[in-house]
């Protein structure tokens, strides 16, 4: 059969069903097809903090937002050109964000009286039969009943056919977006290995949905988005976690110190322990404690020992772990505390995305307690923050808090590989010997930077005492002193400023050195902020971009970088906290934008935001 083939350059698609039917997987295969094509690309998960949430409820909605280019992308999307809704809930859920004239897929088994009544659609009201929908392109697919026609022979029961459901609706996205089949047919294989029935299955179903495209007269036009262009190199979709994963090994690849990974599982750090503890042969030793308290104490003691301590977690279990951070900082030693923040307080969101830790991170701890904070902007860009984070970590003596969010940990975009020489070198001095002119080991005797040398347990003449209880300066014996004490926390809060002449000044992301307004981000704000500027200035507006990894310290030249602009608007997923700290450091009257609804900023709501500030300035 004849086809039209319509060429896009750019396609946004929502997956969205029921927790149970599997949106999150095909989400995630039709990403990896993406990337495979050279399609630049961004995603956003999204899905219920329940295991099984209620069948065929709104709170039950279990959705996939992937966007993806042959150009250069920085955000999932504001709105969608295609939403898949495999049921009334679904649909109900994330109507309001499909462009109008936009395509939905729906399965119409989804929309009888049962789930209609638990969507809380009126008696009688069936939106893809009234005409509600007529602004829309509607493709109506019985999903359910072709499933089951496709698995008419195979020895399963009607449950377990109903599971390869969304393998139908990947099939018909895969004949409609002209793709080849075969990395979905690889990870198959490989899932189902020794399910021989389940692999024929799902096979015979992802199938039966593209010939269910290829062959129906209904459907006349393919569609395909060209290979961006990127810089040349070796790439695969990554997303933020595994990023994360594998830049704490090629820091512990690159400084020769093995990783121990003391933690707790929670959501949404859970799948860096997963992530690590796949790669033993890299000298990993990871260790799922009972707590979060025993998770980052046994990491101590592994930096204690000499190697590279990491500890992971979110907001809840951040502020369980408190003590023990200000323990690791008593100590002066390296620690690489990772928070993964979620929407909060307490339980809160558990999987949705938010900034809500940073004032936490600065001041979360008994006493005065400095540590150095660091923040990835991108999925592929917690490689090099976590990498940076353990540099910082060894080299100044420090624990260090890392800062990712679910928004970056789940999402995954294209990631250039890196090139192991052109890593930063990360430089370890363990001492070894007592000095020339020493005569007993002085365990707070500092260099240049204010470091204290790091000596392994069980090196002759390095006998040392450690512990929580103030230390003496130099001898590190226990000092209840008053002016000692002082000089002590002087001295640790000097040497977290120092590392300020250690780390990169601040850059401009975008726009002029002078002007208007300066939009100034940090962590996952970052592609929203960058699209919403790069648009303003297409338009001829005074606007600028500058991104922040370095939270604490700033970067040295970053209260100047300010001054030069007539506003600073800082956009955050919180009730503004960045923002304080700005306020605080730079006596500026900084403006606010603050979004807290467990999801990200949009473009359109942040350009009308910049707007404003431009106005108010004229």
């Amino acid at each position: 059969m004849g086809r039209n083939q319509e060429i896009l350059q750019d396609v946004v698609i929502k997956f969205a069903g029921d927790s149970g039917d599997g949106m999150q997987l095909t989400g995630t295969q039709f990403t990896n097809n993406t990337a495979l094509l050279g399609a630049d690309l961004s995603t956003f998960p999204d899905f219920p903090a329940e295991i099984r949430a209620p069948q065929g409820t709104i709170p039950g909605v279990s959705g996939f937002q992937l966007r993806f280019s042959s150009e250069s992308i920085h955000t999932p999307g504001d709105a969608w050109d295609v939403l898949v809704a495999m049921n009334a809930a679904a649909l109900k859920t994330n109507l309001k964000h499909l462009k109008k004239g936009g395509k939905i897929i729906v399965n119409t088994d989804g929309f009888d009286v049962k789930n209609l009544r638990l969507a809380n659609y009126p008696d009688g009201i069936n939106p893809i039969e009234n005409g509600s929908l007529d602004n829309y392109e509607v493709i109506k697919i019985d999903v359910t009943k072709l499933t089951r026609e496709a698995l008419k022979d195979a020895p399963l029961g009607t449950k377990e056919k109903d599971r390869a459901k969304n393998m139908f609706v990947l099939g018909f996205l895969y004949w409609m977006y002209d793709r080849d089949m075969k990395s979905t047919e690889l990870f198959l294989d490989e899932k189902f290995a020794k399910k021989t029935e389940i692999l024929e299955s799902n096979l015979k179903v992802l199938r039966a949905g593209y010939n269910y495209g290829d062959t129906t007269e209904t459907f006349t036009t393919q569609y395909k988005v060209e290979r961006a262009k990127i810089a040349v190199g070796s790439y695969r979709s990554i997303m933020g976690n595994q990023a994360l994963a594998f830049g704490l090994i090629a820091a512990s690849e690159k400084s020769g110190l093995p990783i121990f990974l003391g933690t707790y599982p929670i959501t949404p750090a859970s799948d860096i322990l997963h992530e690590l503890s796949k790669h033993k042969n890299f000298g990993i030793r990871t260790f799922q404690a009972e707590d979060e308290i025993a998770g980052i104490s046994a990491a101590i003691g592994a930096s204690y020992g000499g190697h590279l301590g990491v500890t992971t977690t979110s907001g809840p279990g951040m502020a369980l772990k408190g003590e023990a951070m200000g323990l690791a900082m008593m100590l002066e030693i390296p620690l690489v505390i990772i928070d993964v923040q979620r929407g909060g307080p307490s339980t809160g969101l558990p999987t949705k995305t938010e900034q809500s830790d940073l004032l936490q991170a600065y001041y979360g701890r008994n006493g005065e307690s400095p540590l150095p904070v660091v923040a990835a902007a991108t999925p592929s860009d917690c490689f090099e923050a976590v990498y940076e984070a353990v540099r910082i970590a060894v080299e100044h003596m420090t624990p260090v808090i890392f800062l990712s969010d679910g928004y970056i940990a789940n999402g995954s975009e294209p990631w250039k590989f890196p090139v192991i020489e052109n890593l930063h070198p990360i430089h370890i001095a363990f001492k070894t010997e007592l000095g020339h002119e020493e005569t007993k080991f002085q365990p707070y005797k500092r260099d240049e930077r204010l470091v204290r040398p790091w000596a392994v347990p069980g090196t002759a003449g390095l006998e040392h005492r450690i512990g929580g209880l103030e230390k003496e300066n130099i001898t590190g014996n226990v000092s209840y002193d008053p002016e000692n004490h002082q000089t002590m926390v002087k001295i640790r809060q000097e040497k977290v400023d120092k590392i300020a002449n250690y780390i990169p000044e601040q850059k401009l992301d975008n726009g002029p050195t002078t002007g208007d307004v300066l939009v100034l981000g940090w962590g996952s704000t970052y592609g929203v902020i960058k699209t919403a500027v790069e648009e303003l200035l297409q338009q001829g507006f005074s606007v600028s971009h500058a991104h922040l990894r370095y939270l604490h310290p700033f970067p040295r030249n970053l209260g100047k970088l300010l001054s030069r602009y007539k506003t600073v608007l800082v956009p955050e997923i919180n009730n503004g906290q960045l923002i304080k700290i700005i306020r605080s450091e730079f006596l500026i009257d900084a403006k606010p934008y603050n979004k807290i609804m467990g999801v990200p900023i949009t473009k359109a709501e942040l350009v009308d935001a910049i707007k404003d500030e431009l106005l108010n300035n004229q």
